[in-house]
């Protein structure tokens, strides 16, 4: 995985940048600290910030090739699964290849195909590349939007890198907020609105989208979207055809140069990785697995069970160290380094974000990358196979409104009266936009119409939320976390299962459990879904409640939006907040986090009201 970004300005000088160019390379160093590099061509750069993983001597970038009377240039950021096949496949129409690194068979794949070119790629990546001839630069995001890729455009140019704050160095962009950017952030955070970058002007490519930049105008479109179709395999074809996508996934995900491990949480998904990983390492005689957990300092004692949060994971994470043979370790993070890693899991994202679940997962990706540069990650089983309580409370799915985030109660509780009135009224439209495109058929029974229109929200808002934390947290330590279930073929899979297979057995991911359980000791194949561990220690409430306290005592931006006596009313009263304000764990000392993180955010990257 790297860092990468481009600028292109018509009629520009872009030797005369090299200072800023540096300083936008510097913003991506956390993403690729092994190697840089940046290519000028008249009015266009490409800056790329390396993370070395597959063939290190023949990888570097930006790489060029030629073929017949034109150079093409490429920045990528990503990994390719399906490398070896079309490695091949271009061998055979006679193209060549000086290593064996996924960048120079995706550069090739687009020099034969074009514009189609990542119809035909399996993988997470985000990458540009420049026609030297035509002067044509294309991007590209992966079909899920595991890799991110955010762009500015404006009168003559182009700007675009991995992460806003690339954009951000350049001087073009400014950190500028209007309302639209504040009804996102209050009402709608940390999730975000497809595409929408926050910052005025600031917008990201969809999964699945691509873009031409050519005579100063940018042209998007969709090359990948799921498509409502018939399901028709039968029970056991689909038990046998959902093991084979999410094992051949998790086998081509073990592809490394450089050391690799797996996330273990002692959960379904986690253990169906580490379980399917170690016996394809026993298989091929490349030694035990290593696994990692990540647990807060005093949980045990002070553990809350919850509808959803039943019990803890470390009984199950060891049932499942044992069982796969890994060699395991557990990070104990501490409660106050939590806190304060709120402020570095802002910079990770450029935004505030999902607070201590951030903040966990960056001090936990932190430990890892001492030792490790690539791991194994179960994300978003959850959002593509039903695993949420979402999905199986009947009053929960029917309900008109985004699941995670049911009423934006306590959103307006904590501004001032008048501030941002229409903020109900922006979530509703962005709610209604998306359960409307969700694909259906028309034999689509009611419940089966509604779990299309749920998947869609979860797909491209919850399941985005999700990829953005595990790609910023993880990439701020230079760890690449690969996610098996975020297979293209997979996702399509499930979109397009029916509901009572979906659902095998009355349980949440069903047929996931059945496809794995003769793999799998049966408490963990059948363990009730526990979401991320979250710290239920009362230090962490009372250092966020001091720091919000300080935070109420100023006078700036921020401040006179918010309602400083309703935000008191939350410290002194906790249980007052019954509904989450995003998700299933988001509390009131997640609230008071998410006002330290604004706090940040607004004072760090000097955000302007417009």
């Amino acid at each position: 995985m790297c860092g990468i970004a481009g600028w292109i300005e018509h009629e520009a000088r872009m030797a005369d940048r090299t200072r800023i160019l540096g300083e936008m390379s510097r913003t991506l160093e956390r993403r690729g600290p092994d190697e840089n590099g940046i290519y000028i061509n008249g009015d266009l750069a490409l800056i790329h910030r390396r993370l070395a993983v597959i063939d290190r001597e023949n990888g570097k970038q930006p790489m060029a090739a030629r073929h017949e009377d034109c150079t093409y240039v490429m920045v990528y950021n990503g990994e390719l699964y399906n490398a070896p096949e079309l490695r091949e496949e271009l061998r055979a129409d006679g193209y060549h290849f000086r290593g064996h690194s996924d960048t120079e068979v995706v550069l090739k794949t687009y020099i034969k195909y074009g514009e189609r070119c990542p119809e035909r790629l399996n993988g997470i990546f985000a990458f540009a590349v420049f026609d030297t001839k035509s002067r044509t630069l294309f991007l590209c995001r992966d079909k899920i939007g595991v890799k991110p890729l955010f762009y500015y455009e404006y009168d003559g140019g182009l700007l675009f890198g991995s992460e806003i704050k690339a954009l951000l160095k350049s001087g073009v962009v400014k950190p500028q907020l209007d309302e639209q950017g504040l009804n996102e952030i209050f009402f709608l955070g940390p999730a975000r609105t497809p595409s929408c970058g926050v910052f005025k002007g600031v917008f990201e490519l969809n999964p699945g989208e691509c873009a031409v930049y050519k005579n100063g105008r940018l042209r998007r479109r969709s090359y990948f979207s799921i498509e409502a179709r018939e399901h028709t395999d039968n029970e056991q074809q689909t038990i046998e055809k959902t093991r084979y996508l999410l094992t051949d996934a998790v086998q081509r995900q073990l592809v490394s140069d450089v050391p690799l491990c797996l996330f273990l949480s002692g959960g379904l998904d986690s253990s169906i990785i580490v379980k399917t990983a170690s016996l394809y390492r026993k298989e091929n005689r490349m030694g035990r697995v290593h696994t990692y957990s990540v647990e807060y300092r005093d949980n045990a004692q002070y553990f809350q069970r919850s509808q959803f949060q039943p019990n803890a994971d470390y009984e199950y994470i060891h049932l499942m160290v044992k069982d796969a043979d890994a060699k395991h370790r557990e990070v104990v993070l501490d409660n106050l380094l939590l806190a304060d890693a709120l402020y570095d899991s802002v910079k990770a994202r450029d935004l505030p974000g999902y607070v201590d679940v951030d903040a966990s997962l960056l001090l936990f990706c932190r430990e890892i990358k001492k030792d490790y540069t690539v791991a194994l990650s179960g994300e978003c089983a959850d959002e593509l196979f039903g695993g949420y309580p979402w999905y199986h409370n009947k009053e929960l799915l029917f309900e008109d409104c985004f699941p995670w985030s049911r009423t934006q109660e306590v959103r307006r509780r904590i501004l001032r009266k008048g501030v941002l009135p229409s903020g109900e009224e922006y979530v509703r439209q962005r709610y209604l936009d998306t359960i409307q495109s969700a694909p259906k058929l028309r034999t689509d029974s009611k419940e089966d119409k509604r779990m299309r229109e749920m998947f869609y929200l979860n797909f491209y808002w919850f399941m985005q939320c999700l990829l953005e934390r595990k790609d910023r947290c993880s990439m701020y330590s230079g760890l690449e976390v690969r996610v098996p279930f975020c297979d293209h073929r997979l996702a399509e899979y499930a979109y397009n299962m029916p509901w009572k297979l979906k659902a095998y057995g009355g349980r949440e991911k069903g047929i996931v459990r059945k496809a794995f359980e003769d793999i799998l000791p049966k408490e963990i194949a059948w363990r009730k879904k526990s979401p991320y561990p979250k710290t239920h220690h009362p230090v962490y409430f009372k250092i966020c409640a001091e720091r919000v306290r300080n935070i109420l005592k100023k006078k700036n931006p921020l401040t006179d939006l918010l309602d400083k006596q309703a935000i008191e009313g939350i410290i002194e009263n906790p249980d007052s907040i019954t509904e989450p304000w995003y998700g299933q764990l988001m509390k009131a000392p997640q609230i008071l986090a998410y006002i330290i993180e604004l706090d940040y955010w607004f004072e760090e990257y000097q955000v302007q009201l417009i």
